[in-house]
């Protein structure tokens, strides 16, 4: 029955509804589908007398980290931003022990990650037309279609409402503005560490089941990452395509080092051709540009707050206050960076903490990579954690979840496979 649920909620992930349990504030339903599974999955093992959780240094990093979090709320201007921050990890980081305990075999890791990029492949036709959309009905028509119609159902109005207030749905390029591929979800960027974490699984089901659907699945999510014009996105897939070339250099034989070699100056290829995609890559190393100075403002002052309060930060949910004595809850302030928001709101040690169990989980897959679906994970954080240099998705009910149930497959014995 657990794992039933588990694999519903993989599906469910990306098209989740929002819940609205009070005037002004809106909830991501997943984050009520993890509790009633993590209850439903400690209640099974109390009854069981087998709840038991791994003594080992990937769950010391993250367990560590959750509670400095908890801790912060000592130093916490606003103890009721805090709360609802520490309300919002705790109803979503339950999942990684839930994913560690019930995912047991190969079989149920490949179908966990076959429904996720299934899903993945649905969010990305939506992403596509909606992109398509703005060239049939018009640029204003179809923004307006999915501020009043379709956000509001997967965000809620509220959130919808603070989203609207940060134009992060246009971009400009070369003079004309587009909207951008968001789908269900928030922003471009949060649709891009998305697709970008699936993409390595999508091209490894392929490249294990030799089924052309997969690679047609990859090419649609790669298309609707490409059209988010996330430059964040963008240097996740630039780094998951450098770290899968120096992996596996030594590693395949000749014929299958050129299938890897041509896949990866394919994709490579996207980002370079002259184009608005590749105008838009290579305008991150920009620094005179506009938004690049903005962002590079942003991070000036995260470490400014980061110098000014190393040992506990600022608070959880307190990064904003610092910044603007006058913010409120849903304004858009944050340091566009997951690394320096955790230094800034709860210390650099916690940011150790957090390095700690990215490395811890990305260095398991590693020794595990003669497998492929491990060799695909690693991959999928290095895409993480490279897009995570530029914006913050910790406190996402999409994208964290996403992450945590991929880092979770860590505990997983690494099975024979003579391919790649």
């Amino acid at each position: 029955m657990l794992i039933k649920l588990f694999f519903i909620f993989c599906a469910y992930l990306p098209f989740q509804l929002a819940l609205n349990p009070s005037a002004g504030v809106d909830m991501a339903s997943a984050r009520v589908f993890i509790l009633v599974l993590f209850f439903a999955w400690l209640a099974e093992k109390l009854k069981q007398k087998k709840l038991v959780i791994q003594n080992n240094e990937t769950n010391f990093f993250l367990i560590s980290f959750l509670f400095l979090n908890l801790f912060s709320i000592v130093v916490s201007q606003n103890s009721d931003w805090s709360v609802r921050k520490l309300l919002f990890l705790f109803s979503v980081f339950p999942l990684y022990f839930v994913a560690s305990n019930i995912i047991n075999t190969r079989e149920q890791m490949t179908k966990a990650l076959k429904i996720l990029v299934w899903s993945g492949f649905f969010v990305a036709i939506l992403g596509i037309i909606q992109f398509i959309s703005q060239f049939i009905f018009g640029l204003n028509a179809t923004y307006q279609f999915w501020a009043n119609y379709i956000s509001p159902v997967f965000l809620g109005a509220n959130v919808t409402e603070a989203v609207l207030k940060n134009p992060s749905w246009l971009v400009n390029i070369s003079g004309a503005t587009y909207l951008r591929s968001i789908a269900t979800f928030p922003d471009p960027h949060m649709l891009s560490f998305f697709l970008g974490m699936l993409l390595p699984f999508a091209l490894g089901l392929f490249w294990k089941f030799k089924t052309k659907i997969y690679l047609i699945i990859f090419c649609t999510m790669l298309v609707a990452d490409l059209l988010t014009f996330s430059r964040g996105g963008y240097l996740g897939l630039f780094a998951g395509i450098l770290v899968t070339i120096f992996l596996v250099l030594n590693k395949l034989k000749k014929e299958n080092k050129l299938k890897i070699f041509l896949a990866s100056l394919a994709l490579a290829s996207f980002l370079i051709i002259p184009g608005p995609i590749s105008e838009r890559f290579f305008s991150s190393f920009n620094f005179s540009e506009g938004s690049n100075q903005g962002r590079i403002e942003t991070w000036k002052k995260a470490i400014e707050i980061i110098i000014n309060h190393p040992a506990f930060g600022v608070g959880i949910g307190n990064y904003a206050l610092e910044i603007s004595a006058t913010a409120n809850y849903r304004d858009p302030i944050y340091a566009h960076s997951n690394y320096l928001d955790i230094a800034a709101e709860t210390g650099l040690l916690n940011l150790f903490l957090w390095l700690g169990f990215l490395g811890s989980v990305f260095f398991m897959f590693l020794k595990k990579a003669k497998d492929s679906l491990f060799f695909c994970a690693s991959i999928s954080i290095i895409i993480f954690m490279a897009h995570s240099v530029v914006e913050t998705s910790i406190y996402s009910p999409v994208v964290l979840p996403l992450f945590l149930i991929i880092a979770s497959f860590n505990h997983l014995t690494q099975l024979d496979e003579k391919n790649i």
